[in-house]
């Protein structure tokens, strides 16, 4: 090999584990590339653009088959490092994307620095760092899944307005400070969006109202999926991300909730053929990518390119990442983003047995961890119900969502969908052997309206993205009540009503709730149903809304209270004749026994029993009031009407339900 300028000790080095790994005599590095026949390694001095030593591995003793590796002794305790790859011929440059003149990210690298000023662009280089976390005896919590409610938030987003009160907004150390909060609230886990280290800064776009320049907050251009981002650490020093970040998962843990992760393997950062490379695309192209014969890149994702997710390398490339952020920073789920994506093969076909999907299903580290699928993508394949290796997957259920949104907003037609999604979806999951818990619930969540808008805008306002309002979903099946956007009297009161209705709803679900974080509080973003790029007070939560709608915070921690009090929705399951006990579930009209099914009908009753349980639901989405008959063999008491009413216990056998309420009754004997 060459080495320029070396002072410090080589030798052949490891293929494996892919990566680096330290010892106490030195580091092994080690890379994947098929294609490369130029490699070499780089190393700088922290926060130092140029290297301070170079070498070029030798592809006789520095190669284990498709593998480049090279042990290096008395490498400094801090030490940053990036690979250079080149390959000689090159046949087809459409293809096989090398570039001898970039720096690139190692896939497996756990610390990225550069990055830790939020909107910076700053090139970005592995690090090895060595450090010590004691974790004491915390692990994965291990909530079973149908005992949970899950609350989706930002990390940045959450804590960046002034008002949160926080000591360190914006940042892991920052959302451990709300952790009172949401044990108050009652949840049992968080699911953040993406946390690994991402680009915010790779757009050219402003807000044309205000002229500002518009960032990726979400997080979904990952570059590197191992890595914790660093701008969502406190302390700037570079590294200080991963520490944080495993203080973040301890604090959460300490208070019994569970960390899930939203994660996206369907595309990068790099983009089509006009992107920024970064890593991916200049170690192997051809790859990691899914291509078409000419060197295009299919895009399944909508965001430029696909992840090639069941090819051998990459597979177990998002394998062992999943492995890492397991064991070594103890998460407790994983929500993947398209998951579509992650069954195609090379070609870009749906394939009927995914090799990924089924090896992260029966992956013994994995066994108690959480996979939820976002089962779809953006090239209109939906899978929801129907997801592969099925039997272990949960899934965001995009049907209940948008039956639950027709049915509250008095769509015609809607009552026996509506009767499928509270009873756990039966006709989505008994088929591939699943009970109602693999259902994820919502009615909201990042990506559209929040509860508030749901609820006051029939169109989407996306002006200030700069995509002159083509951007964000069309069809929401939201209703603004009478008056579009902001409003006060009869018509802020009706809305007040709905909020609750679908928050009452989706707490006596048959399957697992997820909220949208802020909707407790009734977080507007003015319409704005993809606010992906608004890192202001539109994406932020203003937290003087839970001292303004304390009310409504305090409706929803009343209703998680129930929902965990009761068994009773932990069982809505179904089954073949001797199977274990489950909850039983019937229907009603507003007479007993008598559901109205007809497209006209606006209104049912769901009767709940389990043991000693039992529960009745009164749902009336009629703009008139209703007369609900209740079962005769019990005395019930009012738990929750969301038209003021509740706690009062029933002296006769009908109830009144008022216009678009829902009322929750409790049998008391």
């Amino acid at each position: 090999m060459t080495v320029m300028g070396s002072i410090l000790c080589v030798d052949r080095g490891r293929a494996l584990p892919l990566g680096v790994r330290s010892f106490e005599d030195g580091v092994n590095f080690a890379i994947f590339s098929e294609h490369a026949t130029h490699v070499w390694l780089a190393l700088f001095r922290p926060e130092e653009e140029t290297p301070f030593q170079e070498f070029e591995l030798n592809p006789e003793q520095n190669r284990t088959g498709n593998v480049w590796h090279i042990w290096i002794g008395g490498v400094p305790e801090s030490v940053d490092y990036a690979w250079r790859m080149d390959m000689q011929p090159n046949p087809n440059p459409e293809i096989y994307r090398f570039d001898p003149r970039l720096y690139l990210l190692d896939p497996y690298a756990r610390v990225i620095v550069g990055g830790e000023r939020w909107g910076k662009r700053a090139p970005r280089r592995c690090a090895v760092r060595r450090n010590h976390f004691d974790w004491g005896l915390d692990k994965p919590l291990n909530i079973p899944l149908r005992r949970s409610v899950i609350y989706e938030l930002h990390v940045r987003g959450y804590t960046q307005h002034p008002s949160s009160g926080v000591s360190a907004p914006g940042t892991y150390l920052g959302l451990t400070e709300k952790i009172p909060y949401l044990k108050d609230l009652g949840i049992t886990a968080v699911e953040l969006l993406p946390v690994y280290e991402f680009e915010e800064a790779n757009t050219d776009r402003y807000n044309p109202l205000l002229g500002t320049t518009l960032f990726n907050l979400w997080g979904y251009q990952p570059i590197s999926f191992f890595a914790p981002n660093s701008a969502y650490a406190y302390n700037k020093t570079p590294g200080s991300a991963v520490p944080e970040f495993k203080e973040m998962v301890k604090r959460f843990h300490e208070a019994g909730i569970e960390v899930i992760l939203d994660v996206v393997f369907n595309h990068t950062a790099e983009g089509d053929e006009r992107g920024e490379t970064f890593s991916f695309r200049g170690i192997d192209n051809s790859v990691y990518y899914m291509l078409d014969t000419e060197g295009k890149y299919r895009n399944f994702s909508g965001c430029g390119n696909s992840f090639n997710c069941n090819h051998p390398v990459v597979r177990n490339l998002i394998t062992d990442c999943l492995h890492y952020w397991v064991m070594e920073m103890h998460v407790d789920g994983f929500r993947f983003d398209l998951a579509s994506v992650l069954g195609r093969g090379v070609d870009g076909e749906p394939l009927p047995n995914p090799p990924l999907l089924e090896q992260l299903a029966y992956d013994p580290v994995l066994a108690h961890t959480k996979l939820i699928a976002e089962a779809w993508d953006a090239a209109g394949l939906y899978q929801v119900g129907s997801f592969p290796a099925s039997g272990r997957w949960a899934e965001w259920n995009g049907r209940y969502r948008d039956d639950l949104r027709r049915f509250v907003k008095s769509e015609e037609g809607m009552v026996t969908a509506f009767a499928t999604r509270l009873s756990g979806s039966p006709d989505l999951y008994a088929a591939s052997g699943r009970q109602s818990h693999h259902s994820i619930n919502f009615i909201t969540c990042h990506d559209g309206f929040t509860l508030a808008d749901l609820v006051s805008y029939n169109n989407k306002h996306n002006e200030a993205n700069g995509e002159q309002n083509r951007d964000g979903a069309n069809d929401n099946y939201s209703w603004n009540c009478g008056v579009e956007g902001p409003a006060d009297g009869d018509v802020a009161a009706l809305r007040r009503r709905q909020m609750k209705n679908f928050a009452a709803l989706l707490m006596a679900s048959g399957g697992v709730p997820m909220l949208l974080g802020g909707d407790e509080m009734g977080r507007t973003q003015g319409g704005n149903n993809n606010a992906y790029c608004q890192d202001n007070e539109t994406s932020w939560v203003d937290w003087r809304l839970a001292e303004s709608n304390r009310d409504l915070v305090e409706y929803f921690r009343k209703l998680i209270t129930f929902r965990h009090g009761h068994e009773i929705f932990e069982h809505i399951d179904w089954g073949p004749e001797g199977r274990a006990e489950h909850t039983e579930v019937k229907f009603h009209g507003i007479k007993l026994n008598q559901p109205d099914w007809n497209r006209g009908s606006h209104s049912l009753a769901i009767e709940m029993k389990w043991r000693s349980e039992r529960i009745h639901i009164a749902a009336n989405a009629f703009w008139e009031t209703l007369w609900f008959e209740l079962p005769k063999d019990a005395r019930w008491k009012v738990v929750v009407d969301t038209s003021g009413k509740a706690d009062e216990t029933i002296s006769g056998q009908w109830v009144e339900v008022g216009p678009r309420t829902v009322v929750i009754h409790e049998a008391t004997g």
